[in-house]
């Protein structure tokens, strides 16, 4: 017997052996939105909360195991499209003076609408209002539904 022929046999016997001893794991399921553009009037100047400005919204929902892998239905998962509802309301709905307030509000709401295992909130302005040129300034807040 060669050596590639006993390396294929104890691959054939691990193999048997995960398939006697393991059942299979369902896949775990992430929720990603990218890009969400709003309106909302967020900032620590006044300037900022009377004109307001757009916001880049980006979300990560780990739902973990849900029924839609097999059932293939939008009810036995988390919606997208509720959640980007749910992130405009709670956005829009009152002015925050920092962006790091603003994503723990999304990712509290998110958390406490939906079976989720943990959120993560990333918001940005494109045009900051600061006297050097940058592409964005953004924050990022992770929350876990242990905590």
């Amino acid at each position: 017997m060669s050596d590639d022929d006993e390396f294929e046999h104890d691959e054939e016997q691990d193999e048997h052996e995960l398939d006697e001893d393991d059942e299979p794991s369902e896949p775990l399921v992430t929720i990603e939105v990218t890009g969400l553009s709003l309106y909302t009037h967020h900032g620590v100047t006044e300037a900022e909360r009377e004109i307001g400005q757009r916001l880049v919204i980006d979300l990560r929902i780990e739902v973990g195991a849900c029924d839609a892998t097999v059932t293939d239905r939008v009810e036995d998962t988390v919606d997208y499209g509720e959640v980007c509802q749910t992130v405009a309301l709670v956005a829009q709905q009152r002015s925050y003076k920092t962006l790091e307030r603003l994503c723990t509000a999304i990712a509290d709401r998110l958390l406490g609408d939906y079976e989720a295992e943990s959120v993560w909130v990333r918001a940005a302005k494109p045009e900051p209002p600061i006297p050097l040129p940058v592409q964005e300034v953004s924050v990022e807040v992770v929350r876990d539904a242990n905590e």
